[in-house]
């Protein structure tokens, strides 16, 4: 496919051939570019490889992950590829359970907690979804070789198969290009190395008969060999067995090696069939710089971590929630240049506590001194005694402390700006649903009064240049009655408490779903909404 020239969309900027170029189409890239093209803008992708990778890599993702999914428009498809991962368990050599936990079906973000996933079936259906938008384009077979950021665009410069060059400009480029990125190095950004490598042999087998696994996801922490049983999605498993000091790789490769190691789960060549077989080195770095003028890093490209918390491709996909409506903005004049700083300022210190945890993870699991290893289990035996089964925590994605929130006077952010808003089931006037479903994706203005009453002219002006979505809550024993237009019904009984453990009478969140502020009244939500404008480094509403 070639990249035709066209025009400037709307805001300011010089003409270029596209708005956003997307390097690499891998799920985040594939997520970020529908993200940014059902808000019109044109997308252009160059991919390396000249068709989609066919075998699974991540098989999980969190339900934040599912949300920013739904987002993206491929929500009613998610059971095609996906399955609630139902519980994980850590054992130890003895069969002792050191660790049992339950993924709720709906967790804080309204999906399961955690859903096993068969990747390729997701990259089909995101891929599908992009040929929805007209202006998103893909160009696969060519490799991205320059980068000339030239201040008000940026000038692509691609390599095919035949070494021939192929040259287009771009208001901004993005690197969703994988643990090797161009981009990265084209930023010269620094990284930073925890020193974490362990290698794994990865298989993924179809069973030829349906077979109850429980629990569904296990990871055996014996010192002789660490290794891991999980879902790859429906109809399909994961098999991981951790490469012992001193072990030869290329012995670990051999078929005759990989079925000794699958009979350990009673697997075999009579009743699966293995689709694929790698030996991975887990890793855990993050760059230092995501952002260097118009060049953006996100996914691998900006960070790798083990696989122990399931959080890199779910880390992947928070990128690209919070950098799109950024862009956005930026694109149709109605940000400052200074709130893409805030990107990585936001979205480094959420992936260095995931690597962290993962990291502490894998410590536990990659135990193979037999002396250690027994310390541990008796560690882990004697708090499962005191604390029983537990569910998955909520997610490793901490808070956000600083960037773009209401923060008081010492910079800190007031309750609950920062975190995320849970979605529960309401009611509108066409039906129950999903609160994003119900009231629409962007920034949402959630009161338990009506807006029109908290707002005056010039502040409603300014939201909704934003595009925001505004919903009066009704209380759930209202349910019998059919809400008018700018209402729901809290049929769960969800947002009115928490607007009241808040003392607030309105939150406003932002299209990646982070709650920005609250405010009691509205006087207090006129200035909550002039922060917001600030901070944006837009024009701050004359207030009547």
């Amino acid at each position: 496919m070639t990249v035709e020239t066209q025009t400037a969309g709307t805001g300011a900027g010089a003409a270029t051939d596209t708005d956003v170029a997307v390097i690499g189409y891998g799920p985040v890239g594939q997520v970020l570019a529908i993200l940014l093209a059902r808000h019109g803008w044109r997308v252009t992708v160059v991919e390396r490889w000249s068709q989609p990778y066919p075998m699974p890599r991540a098989v999980g993702f969190d339900d934040e992950a599912a949300r920013i999914l739904a987002a993206a428009g491929i929500g009613p498809f998610l059971d095609k590829f996906g399955e609630n991962s139902r519980d994980y368990a850590w054992r130890n050599a003895a069969g002792e359970t050191l660790l049992h936990m339950e993924s709720a079906e709906h967790g804080h973000c309204g999906w399961p907690q955690a859903t096993a996933i068969y990747q390729p079936g997701l990259e089909a259906t995101l891929i599908d979804r992009g040929t929805d938008f007209p202006d998103l384009r893909v160009v696969r077979g060519q490799e991205v070789v320059e980068l000339d950021d030239r201040g008000d665009l940026v000038e692509v410069i691609s390599e095919d198969a035949d070494e021939q060059e192929h040259t287009f400009t771009a208001r901004y480029v993005v690197g969703c290009d994988g643990a090797n990125s161009f981009v990265r190095e084209s930023m010269e950004s620094s990284l930073t190395d925890l020193g974490f490598f362990y290698d794994w042999l990865i298989c993924d087998v179809v069973l030829r008969e349906p077979r109850d696994f429980s629990p569904n996801n296990l990871q055996i922490c014996d010192p002789r060999r660490p290794r891991t049983a999980v879902s790859a999605g429906p109809g399909h498993r994961r098999f991981e067995f951790m490469r012992l000091p001193g072990e030869n790789i290329e012995e670990l490769r051999r078929d005759e090696t990989l079925w000794r190691m699958l009979e350990m789960f009673s697997v075999r060549p009579d009743n699966a069939t293995l689709e694929r077989h790698a030996v991975y080195t887990f890793q855990a770095r993050w760059a230092g710089e995501w952002r260097k003028g118009r060049l953006l890093i996100a996914g691998d490209a900006a960070h790798l971590m083990p696989p122990f918390a399931g959080q890199g491709m779910c880390s992947g996909f928070r990128d690209v929630a919070n950098l799109s409506w950024k862009l956005d903005l930026l694109l149709r004049g109605l940000a400052d240049d200074s709130v893409l700083d805030t990107y990585t300022v936001e979205r480094r210190a959420h992936v260095q506590n995931a690597i962290t945890t993962s990291v502490k993870l894998g410590k536990v699991i990659c135990v193979t001194d037999p002396v250690a290893a027994a310390d541990r289990d008796a560690i882990m035996l004697a708090a499962r005694n005191r604390e029983g089964t537990g569910a998955l925590p909520m997610s490793t994605a901490i808070p956000l402390t600083e960037g773009l929130l209401r923060c008081a006077e010492d910079g800190t952010p007031l309750p609950p700006a920062g975190t995320l808003l849970p979605q529960a089931r309401v009611a509108g006037p066409d039906g129950a649903g999903l609160l994003d479903d119900i009231v629409g994706l962007g920034f949402v203005l959630l009161a338990a009064d009506s807006p029109a009453d908290l707002l005056d002219g010039p502040r409603r002006a300014f939201l909704d240049a934003l595009g925001t979505r505004y919903a009066q809550v009704l209380p759930a024993d209202e349910e019998s009655r059919v809400p008018g237009p700018g209402a729901v019904v809290d049929i769960e009984d969800r947002y009115l408490p928490y607007l009241a453990e808040h003392g607030a009478t309105a939150v406003l969140v932002r299209p990646d779903f982070t709650v920005f502020g609250a405010a009691h009244g509205p006087e207090a939500l006129g200035a909550l909404v002039d922060d917001l404008a600030r901070r944006l480094g837009a024009p701050v509403p004359a207030a009547h």
